[in-house]
């Protein structure tokens, strides 16, 4: 599995809020949309991945994109050399296998 350098993660309510964040990270800097979750109830969570300085940027806009719709970011982090195990939960989420 590929070593990651950074992940990039912003959870809201709704799937509207989470577009914008993922749109505004994507625009924000150079970091590869990962994929999504439904947590639960309307929750979900968008994942990024990047360089720390990349993902850090992409997480704040996004955060910012969503506040300044009038929503709530739930968490955001950026998780800086995310252990290679993480890997196994990470690919669950990939686009590839949520659009097959």
């Amino acid at each position: 599995m590929e070593r990651l350098e950074a992940l990039g993660l912003i959870e809201t309510f709704g799937l509207v809020f989470v577009l914008e964040a993922a749109d505004a990270m994507c625009k924000a800097a150079d970091v590869e949309l990962i994929g999504y979750e439904n947590v639960a109830s309307g929750y979900i969570s968008v994942l990024v991945k990047g360089d720390v300085g990349a993902c850090n940027t992409a997480v704040k806009a996004g955060v910012k994109a969503v506040e300044d719709m009038g929503a709530e970011v739930y968490s955001s982090v950026v998780i800086a050399r995310p252990h290679q195990d993480l890997a196994k939960i990470i690919a669950r989420y990939n686009l590839d296998l949520l659009l097959a």
